[in-house]
């Protein structure tokens, strides 16, 4: 079983992938997309959007990273997957699930599965064009507006070149409202001759289970689930090997948000760094009630040092140097 952390546009960015992966049970994982239209983005794209690339294409916790691209034109997504091979990434995912509207109109993500052989045109183009050593794999939903176009391009991804398919169980229509169709990713899996991943409404062990008997994969993508609940994908890897599960406290937890709000404090504009905080920490607010209390204290507050003051956290002030420490 392989458990895949999702590339959540605007949510999962490298201090989040950081932090996540130091928690355990993560496989791989994915960074946001990278917009390709007309040009092969700059190296400084990667610096922004994938800094692990130059890293060893891992996480601090040495988990490892996939680089993924949203787009329509064929020849333009494989000439950029071909400039991240020589950056170093060792997997080109490609982005056939998003939902967003302002994607959609502009010919990306989920609006492409009402064009199967687009993308089968794309996922050939690209790996006809990366090297053979590198995995290209593929994202998609189970439709736009409907279902039944959903084993024609999962079909045409897996015949193009994708060498796995991660299954969002349910349409771009359907968004992110329960029910995931698990079921469906088992018709995926009967469709196709490569590995699908089931991904979708998987916020607990529970869950895990459930969709596992219903879809009848074993491996796993967690997006909203493992950000509500950091410890989850550990869980499911210990539950999957027999062992038992022992559920991250709270007190285990607050060095972890401590420093993602360290690192947020260091690497994002002060205008926006509570922002990032308090989007996680909303979501938090699902699994611990303390992040309830620590939310209500943080809703309002936009300065920084009072932020530092909430959490527990010094920050030395010295000229030169950017050094962080938690309290």
């Amino acid at each position: 079983m392989q458990i895949a952390l999702a590339p959540m546009e605007g949510l999962v960015d490298e201090i989040l992938r950081d932090v996540l992966t130091r928690v355990g049970g993560i496989d791989w994982c994915v960074t946001e997309f990278i917009r390709v239209t007309e040009r092969v983005q700059p190296a400084a794209t990667y610096q922004k959007l994938a800094p692990e690339l130059f890293s060893s294409a891992q996480t601090a916790a040495g988990t490892p990273l996939r680089v993924q691209f949203l787009g329509s034109d064929p020849q333009c997504l494989a000439d950029n997957a071909a400039f991240a091979c020589t950056l170093g990434a060792p997997v080109i995912d490609l982005n056939f699930g998003c939902p967003a509207k302002t994607v959609n109109k502009s010919r990306g993500g989920a609006v492409l599965l009402k064009e199967p052989e687009l993308l089968h045109a794309i996922v050939r183009e690209v790996r006809r064009t990366v090297p053979a050593a590198i995995p290209v794999t593929a994202k998609m939903r189970l439709g736009f507006d409907h279902k039944d176009y959903a084993l024609e391009c999962a079909q045409a991804l897996a015949e193009g070149g994708a060498g796995q398919l991660v299954v969002h169980a349910r349409t771009k229509v359907e968004g992110y409202k329960p029910p995931a169709h698990w079921e469906w990713v088992a018709r995926v899996q009967d469709a196709v001759k490569v590995p699908v991943f089931a991904n979708g409404e998987i916020w607990s062990l529970d869950d895990w289970r459930r969709c596992r008997e219903v879809s009848g994969v074993e491996d796993i993508m967690l997006g909203r689930g493992l950000v509500a609940r950091p410890d989850l994908a550990r869980q499911i890897a210990a539950a999957r090997a027999g062992q038992s599960v022992a559920e991250m406290g709270w007190a285990e937890f607050q060095p972890l948000l401590a420093d993602f709000w360290l690192q947020a404090r260091r690497k994002i504009s002060p205008r926006y760094a509570p922002g990032r905080l308090k989007q996680w920490l909303a979501m938090l607010t699902r699994s611990y009630p303390q992040a309830v209390e620590l939310f209500g204290l943080l809703r309002r507050e936009n300065d920084c040092s009072r932020i530092d003051a909430l959490l527990g956290v010094e920050v030395p002030v010295r000229p030169g140097r950017e050094q962080l420490a938690i309290a």
